[in-house]
């Protein structure tokens, strides 16, 4: 499987990943290779549903106008229910490798679907876990995978935007810690 370089930033809210990917657009980074992974919602809101027109979701509910700003940016999204984390929406490169970890039927030491997609990009186990976690506790994952340039391009931007966490993961350090 090929390993991408990749860095991961944890963020506690949905203003601050798309703060995030505002920063990363002005500085040239390829918005193709952005993820972001979050809950759609929180305990007092009800998604009501969702489509995809193109490259745009569309939702409706609560978190619909703080997530639109994201589907207008990122490539690709989609909607999972994914048992102890709950609802969680997607958008970007992550989508296909969850999708693909789903096919596939990959399970990567008990991770979920998300999980699974994580390493497909690269991300080694033990740091799946504590994303994961993340997720449980409604924060969000904004991943950007390419070449090492890029990536530790958008590395110095993301560090600058204030995440709880931000971690740069390569083939090298993959294959040491795995």
């Amino acid at each position: 499987m090929k390993q991408d370089n990749a860095v991961v930033a944890v963020y506690e809210t949905h203003e601050g990943a798309e703060a995030a990917v505002k920063q990363l657009q002005l500085a040239g980074v390829d918005m193709r290779t952005l993820s972001i992974v979050g809950k759609g919602t929180h305990t007092d809101e009800q998604v009501v549903g969702y489509y995809n027109t193109g490259d745009r979701m569309k939702s409706w509910g609560g978190a619909g106008a703080l997530w639109g700003g994201f589907w207008g940016l990122l490539f690709g999204s989609a909607f999972f229910a994914i048992p102890g984390i709950g609802p969680v929406l997607a958008a970007g490169p992550i989508v296909a490798a969850i999708v693909s970890a789903l096919e596939g039927a990959v399970v990567v030491g008990g991770a979920s679907a998300i999980g699974a997609g994580l390493f497909g990009l690269g991300i080694p186990k033990d740091s799946i876990i504590n994303y994961e976690a993340a997720l449980k506790t409604d924060q969000y994952l904004l991943l950007v995978s390419g070449n090492a340039d890029d990536v530790e391009k958008a590395r110095n931007v993301i560090e600058l935007t204030r995440p709880v966490n931000v971690a740069l993961h390569t083939p090298e350090l993959v294959g040491a810690a795995g």
